[in-house]
């Protein structure tokens, strides 16, 4: 199956629907166990699916926990980060165990990230802990001061 027709089929399977930061997403396991977390008591642990089709990408964003990222199927993803503007961006791939690429990545808390797929599509899964809460996620406001050093620092459609 071509990688479109692929990539449409699992969005439609998966019962995906679009995230804010880009691509398609659902939430597919949130703990029953709580622990506090930045802005109150939170699940310990959550889990994604994500997909990003060619020509989509997840935008600059910051979680307040640990992010694990699995890859799952279709092309590598290029997963980058930065601690903090003024700080080099590291980029890293997702995909099959090969020299340049390992199947999971982890963002720790509090870091900035982006992502692009390298081929059609890419279906990844993301585990959080403590678990993921809007009230933890903040995206890249494009019209504030970091905005300008990100777009230089990496491609400008990850802040845009």
């Amino acid at each position: 199956m071509p990688g479109a027709d692929r990539a449409a089929a699992l969005i439609r399977t998966l019962d995906l629907q679009p995230h804010p930061e880009g691509g398609y997403y659902r939430e597919t396991f949130r703990s029953a166990l709580r622990q506090p977390g930045p802005h109150g008591e939170r699940a310990a642990s959550t889990a994604i699916w994500f997909l990003l089709q060619a020509g989509e990408v997840s935008r600059w964003h910051r979680v307040l926990a640990d992010e694990c990222w699995h890859w799952y199927e279709g092309g590598e993803l290029e997963l980058l980060q930065c601690e903090r503007p003024g700080i080099p961006v590291t980029a890293q791939r997702l995909g099959p165990v090969a020299e340049t690429s390992l199947p999971q990545r982890v963002v720790p808390a509090g870091w900035w990230q982006a992502a692009r797929p390298l081929g059609a599509y890419t279906l990844v899964g993301c585990t959080v802990a403590p678990g993921f809460d809007f009230a933890d996620f903040a995206l890249l406001d494009p019209l504030g001061i970091d905005a300008r050093w990100f777009r230089k620092a990496a491609d400008p459609r990850l802040v845009d």
